[in-house]
């Protein structure tokens, strides 16, 4: 009898500690080394994120996240401005807002190594939303790799 518990709890911690690494997030990805670009869907004005992540020994190594409006230009320094001026300075400061967010959610994935745990800024919701779709997208590319 006792040897039969000391198996079944034996069977419980490695049950625990391989179910720990998928839903606590200890090497919690098992896709392929490399590279792997991500797109997220488009807004309700066409504006898309795009992801670059890069997985060595089943970790994110490196993320890059940038979003780019309707016409392909990425929103940078100059998102915000109309014909390159700062003609609302609330309007060019919030999408500044959105822009320094980008940076956030890639450094943060990168540090945190779960989805799950990147933090919305507020102000920055639809870039929080682009970032999680277009990671999701990477992330299928790299366990189709694996």
């Amino acid at each position: 009898m006792i040897k039969k518990r000391a198996g079944l709890y034996a069977l419980a911690v490695l049950f625990f500690l391989s179910v720990s690494k998928t839903v606590f997030g200890a090497s919690a990805y098992n896709y392929a080394d490399g590279a792997y670009k991500g797109l997220s869907g488009k807004d309700d004005r066409g504006a898309y994120g795009e992801v670059l992540i890069t997985f060595n020994n089943g970790k994110i190594a490196d993320c890059n996240f940038a979003t780019y409006q309707k016409d392909g230009k990425i929103k940078d320094e100059d998102y915000g401005k109309v014909n390159g001026e700062i003609s609302n300075r609330d309007y060019y400061d919030k999408a500044q807002l959105a822009v320094d967010a980008m940076e956030s959610y890639a450094r943060q994935l990168v540090e945190v190594q779960k989805l799950s745990k990147v933090d919305v800024i507020a102000g920055a919701t639809v870039a929080h939303e682009q970032f999680l779709d277009a990671v999701e997208d990477a992330f299928r590319q790299a366990k189709k790799a694996k």
